[in-house]
C-alpha cells in the first residue's frame, strides 16, 4: 500500500512539474510573439498577446509597459496610466515607465507630480539619464510663478 501511494505521489509531482514548466514556456512564447508583433506595429495582435501573457505571468512588468505604449498609441490615457502605474508597482526602478509617466504629467502641467517623479527618476536612471535635462527644462516652463 505504501509503495502505491509513493508512486501516486511521484506521478502527481511529475504532472505538477510538467504543468509549471509548460506554463512558463507558454508565457515566454506569448511575450516574445507579442514583442515581435509590437515591433511590426501590429498593435491589436500585440495587445492581445501581452494580455494573454499577463494571465500566465501576472507580475511581468514588461508586458504592462508594452500595453501602456499600445494604449498611448491608441490615445487611451486611462489605460496607458493604469498600465504605467502597474509597471512601476511591479518594478519601481523601471526608468522607461517612469519617463513615460513624467511625460504624461508634463503634458497635463502637473508641476508637483512631475517634481516628485523627477526625484525618483534621477535616483534610478541608468540609460535615460540624458532625459533629465529635458525634464528640468519642461519643469521650469510649468513651475508655479511667485505672485510678487
Amino acid at each position: 500500500m505504501k509503495n502505491i501511494s509513493s508512486k501516486i505521489f511521484s506521478l502527481l509531482m511529475t504532472i505538477i512539474a510538467i504543468f509549471f514548466i509548460s506554463n512558463h514556456s507558454l508565457s515566454e512564447n506569448f511575450f516574445n510573439e507579442a514583442k515581435q508583433k509590437f515591433d511590426q506595429k501590429k498593435y491589436e495582435d500585440s495587445k492581445f498577446l501581452f494580455q494573454r501573457n499577463i494571465v500566465f505571468n501576472p507580475k511581468d512588468a514588461e508586458s504592462y509597459l508594452f500595453l501602456a505604449k499600445i494604449y498611448k498609441n491608441e490615445e487611451n490615457e486611462k489605460e496607458e496610466i493604469k498600465n504605467l502605474n502597474t509597471t512601476l508597482l511591479l518594478d519601481p526602478k523601471n526608468e522607461e515607465a517612469m519617463h513615460l509617466l513624467i511625460n504624461y504629467e508634463l503634458k497635463k502641467s502637473n508641476y508637483s507630480k512631475v517634481k516628485e517623479l523627477k526625484e525618483n527618476f534621477s535616483s534610478i536612471c541608468k540609460n535615460l539619464c540624458k532625459k533629465l535635462e529635458n525634464i528640468e527644462k519642461s519643469l521650469a516652463d510649468i513651475e508655479p510663478k511667485n505672485g510678487s
